[in-house]
């Protein structure tokens, strides 16, 4: 499995944090995106982010999703779009949140969480993450199936963020992707003394 890296520099005086998050395919509105990684850099330091593309089911009590809020897994498991695709999001006796162990069921390629009727409203959001750390998620709703098709993507964002934070994607603006082709697997991004964004 190949391994990416992204070193961030903070080339500003600006204080805060660099964030890496993916945007859902056609970025519908029921679908929010994560802080998938995100990590402080003072001015003239930088950091690096280290990932693969393994995927994951993830689930939180996080209550009405919206941006702002933050999502911290209670449950990881591991997905795998070709392979163990399909999970449900379930409760026990007791009232504990629950995926059950993953199976082959689901749509070749995408990724499948079934959420059945026990499923209680407005307390749980759902989704998938790589690399073992959670990237979109949905609010889950009883008697709903999430069907997510994996679609590895990768953007940049400074500001004042934490991992796992809800973003508002229509209100960042100084946003910019990165993108990796063949044995292209490291990349380099500059905060300006403007405060722009640059990928080498």
């Amino acid at each position: 499995m190949t391994s990416y890296s992204l070193t961030c520099i903070n080339s500003s005086s600006l204080l805060g944090s660099f964030a890496v998050f993916q945007k859902p395919p056609g970025s519908p509105t029921t679908v929010f995106s994560l802080a998938w990684f995100a990590r402080p850099a003072h001015p003239g330091t930088q950091v690096t982010f280290n990932w693969t593309t393994d995927y994951c089911f993830v689930w939180s009590e996080t209550g009405v999703v919206k941006p702002g809020i933050s999502f911290n897994a209670s449950q990881t498991v591991p997905a795998d779009p070709v392979g163990q695709n399909l999970t449900q999001l379930t409760e026990d006796n007791y009232g504990a949140t629950y995926f059950t162990p993953p199976t082959s069921d689901g749509q070749p390629g995408a990724l499948t969480i079934q959420q059945l009727s026990n499923v209680v409203p407005n307390r749980t959001a759902v989704g998938i993450g790589m690399s073992g750390s959670g990237a979109t998620v949905l609010q889950a709703a009883p008697n709903v199936t999430a069907v997510f098709t994996p679609h590895p993507n990768y953007w940049v964002v400074f500001g004042h963020y934490q991992t796992g934070q809800v973003l508002d994607i229509e209100g960042i603006s100084n946003e910019v992707e990165v993108t990796y082709s063949g044995s292209l697997t490291s990349r380099t991004v500059e905060l300006n003394l403007d405060g722009t964004l640059t990928v080498r």
